[in-house]
């Protein structure tokens, strides 16, 4: 079941011209934050504000011709739905959106702005049953995580850390269904063998976690405020490549991914969204674990948050 380095190059080929090669860059602010050296793959500087750009594109690209007369349809807490609604327009495609009504208005916004129809839920739940209503009616799924196409498309990611960055001992990505750390861990698993690749997730949006001490995916109760990692669950796909190839899923709490946004910010100009941010204290775990000298690369995934989303979330947990 688990993609190969040829798969990833292949998808590299693919969305060339389409997406962006995002910068990878050393961190001296973060380094002097962290006590480590890091380096940052910035890919909240990607088309539509995330990674989730590469996997859209190659799933888009991939469609035969009445495939593409019929449209598509996705499901999202936000980011994949903004890359689907863009790169489908950008590429004629009709798409469909289905988000919980607990998205980002922005995110809402520029899928609709960008063309797309877009339908809200009442929760992540019932936004994945509904996208299997419309999808019975024609339109292909872009799933945001459990397909091939999107996750060697995604390991593109790796694929650019693998080429660009340093010497590394251990890669950081944050996991909501599993995509984009199955397709960085099987690149760097083949380009950079001895990298531990670590998954982060927030501690009410464990579906990984979960299915690891499951054996396999299993529905999870969603609490997190971090919406772009809500998925109600992992799926086999993604569930095999986690257990084997990366060390270990660590969480972090709300208020951690939160402050690590403000982090972020402050030691590493960038502005990033709580799913980047929880990269920061999950980094201090890692830290703890394997001592010094260890050099860091965090996959720093997407920036779609606003300054009044990030300001509201701070104001809830006393953060300033």
């Amino acid at each position: 079941m688990l993609i190969t380095l040829g798969d990833v190059e292949a998808a590299a080929e693919r969305i060339t011209g389409h997406v962006l090669r995002t910068p990878t860059v050393t961190s001296p602010g973060l380094s002097a934050h962290l006590g480590a050296h890091v380096t940052a793959k910035l890919e909240l500087l990607q088309r539509t504000g995330s990674f989730k750009a590469r996997g859209a594109t190659a799933k888009l690209l991939s469609l035969s011709g009445p495939e593409r007369a019929a449209g598509v349809v996705a499901v999202s807490g936000g980011n994949h739905g903004i890359a689907v609604a863009v790169m489908a327009g950008a590429l004629g495609v009709d798409a469909t959106v289905v988000m919980p009504k607990s998205a980002p208005t922005r995110a809402v916004e520029i899928a609709e702005a960008a063309g797309a129809s877009v339908v809200l839920a009442d929760t992540m739940d019932a936004a994945f049953a509904l996208v299997d209503d419309i999808r019975a009616k024609g339109p292909t799924l872009v799933h945001p995580f459990d397909d091939p196409v999107v996750i060697a498309a995604q390991g593109t990611v790796g694929l650019e850390l693998a080429q660009d960055a340093g010497e590394l001992t251990d890669v950081l990505v944050s996991i909501g269904g599993g995509g984009l750390v199955a397709g960085v861990a099987t690149a760097l698993h083949a380009l950079r063998p001895g990298t531990r690749v670590w998954g982060v997730e927030t501690e009410g949006a464990r579906a990984m976690s979960v299915a690891l001490a499951s054996g396999g995916p299993v529905p999870v109760a969603l609490s997190s405020i971090v919406s772009t990692l809500s998925a109600p669950s992992a799926s086999p796909l993604t569930y095999e490549h986690v257990s084997a190839l990366v060390t270990e899923v660590l969480t972090v709490t709300d208020a951690e991914a939160v402050q690590g946004v403000l982090d972020l910010a402050e030691h590493a100009k960038v502005w990033a969204e709580p799913a980047a941010g929880c990269l920061l204290p999950a980094a201090r775990q890692v830290l703890e674990r394997v001592g010094g000298g260890a050099r860091l690369g965090l996959v720093v995934c997407g920036g779609n948050a606003t300054t009044a989303d990030v300001t509201a979330w701070a104001g809830r947990f006393g953060l300033r």
